[in-house]
């Protein structure tokens, strides 16, 4: 109630933010918006392992097969080398087990182990470094402005994000504001295990916010599908974090491994 009310009062003093628009814009991702996705599809991996370079051609989607490691998606959000995540992702980091993220760069995978910058398990969300140049990296979409209930939405998780079809916002996301570090949104379109911290991207091919959970209705007899959550960080306060970070860690590069080609690049 006292966290509200300070929300309450930081809209009062920043002005009064407009109400949802009425409708949507309707524009469903297209093509370019698939290319944006395509081009920057990025994987974590947490394992007790040295390397993961054998995994990165063709495998993470089947990595859970092979031995006991945790696994999701990334969403590269800088030109050097900054992913989001779920924090579920990396729950077992630690105690031997390190995480790595894979990230596509001219029709290569290339990987480094990775550093957490930052976590969040109550906002599921959480920040890696890798020694990467990503040149390709997300941009958001605004954050003064509304992104209504009925956008059209594709994601890049890389177990389903790849796959025809799109979807739609299930309910809005308002702008940001100062006193809050994420908000939760909700989607139409299933995700499968490993999807988890892949971007949930709009009709521009801008980022609205990275994939959490997958929510079933579970009667007696079987289970439905009911909706997909995304959370979404405060954009300033993510950038914060990253400019701070890059003035504490001046001068590391651990190591970077790249993996031979795909046969499908």
């Amino acid at each position: 109630m006292i966290y509200r009310g300070l929300w309450l009062a930081a809209m009062l003093v920043q002005g009064c933010v407009p109400p949802p628009p009425g409708s949507a814009n309707r524009m469903q991702p297209g093509p370019e918006a698939r290319r944006i996705v395509l081009e920057r599809v990025s994987a974590v991996v947490v394992a007790e392992r040295e390397s993961v370079q054998d995994w990165a051609v063709k495998r993470f989607p089947r990595m859970y097969a092979h031995e006991d490691v945790d696994g999701g998606s990334a969403t590269p959000i800088a030109a050097d080398g900054y992913f989001l995540t779920a924090d579920h992702v990396l729950a077992r980091v630690g105690k031997g087990r390190v995480a790595f993220v894979v990230y596509r760069w001219n029709g290569n995978l290339v990987t480094a182990k990775a550093r957490v910058v930052w976590r969040s398990a109550g906002a599921d969300l959480a920040m890696l470094h890798a020694p990467l140049k990503t040149p390709y990296f997300y941009q958001w979409t605004p954050p003064d402005r509304w992104v209504p209930e009925g956008a059209g939405v594709i994601h890049g998780g890389i177990v389903t994000g790849l796959k025809p079809g799109t979807g739609k916002l299930v309910t809005p996301l308002a702008p940001e504001h100062r006193l809050t570090w994420s908000r939760s949104f909700k989607i139409d379109i299933p995700l499968q295990p490993g999807d988890s911290g892949g971007p949930v991207v709009d009709a521009s091919g801008n980022l609205v916010g990275i994939n959490s959970a997958v929510e079933f209705l579970v009667p007696v007899d079987t289970a439905f599908f009911v909706d997909s959550e995304g959370q979404r960080p405060n954009t300033r306060m993510i950038d914060d974090l990253i400019k701070r970070d890059r003035l504490r860690n001046m001068g590391t590069n651990p190591t970077v491994e790249k993996a031979p080609r795909s046969d499908r690049d």
